[in-house]
């Protein structure tokens, strides 16, 4: 049972580091032309938005599984 609480630790993680962070973008590069030795690429931003619901969904799973976990063993 010691791997539920584990794994309610690290989703409790997750849920905080959600929301924290309620939105990130990072950057892409992607080669566009190569011809040769002539390279020519094409940066391309990503947002990436995670919904309050889903951070607090996912931490009180976490704690419900650490409950879980702490009562079993």
């Amino acid at each position: 049972m010691r791997n539920t609480v584990w794994i309610g630790a690290v989703l409790i993680v997750l849920g905080i580091a959600g929301l924290v962070f309620e939105n990130f973008s990072y950057t892409e590069t992607k080669p566009v032309l190569k011809a040769g030795p002539i390279e020519i690429n094409a940066q391309e931003e990503h947002h990436i938005s995670i919904p309050m619901v889903g951070g607090i969904v996912v931490l009180l799973a976490g704690v419900a599984l650490v409950l879980v976990g702490r009562r079993s063993a």
